[in-house]
């Protein structure tokens, strides 16, 4: 089950480095001085891919949590 502990940790650690990219998604949005209309496109974009990277990340974290009740 040690296994299943790390591979749900970097299953997880994925997860999170996608949200840290959306967090500079948005960033780099809002510096580039978009219109209303170019701003929302872009953001449609990062929240789906900010709701991956959440999924992912949860699978992550229960992979670990099932890892550990099962150890």
């Amino acid at each position: 089950m040690e296994l299943l502990i790390w591979i749900g940790a970097a299953i997880s650690l994925l997860g999170l480095t996608g949200i840290v990219g959306c967090v500079v998604a948005v960033t780099r949005a809002k510096r580039a001085g978009l219109d209303d209309e170019a701003m929302r496109a872009r953001l449609q974009k990062v929240v789906a891919w900010n709701l991956g990277s959440l999924f992912t990340s949860a699978i992550g974290l229960a992979m670990v949590a099932v890892g550990v009740i099962l150890s």
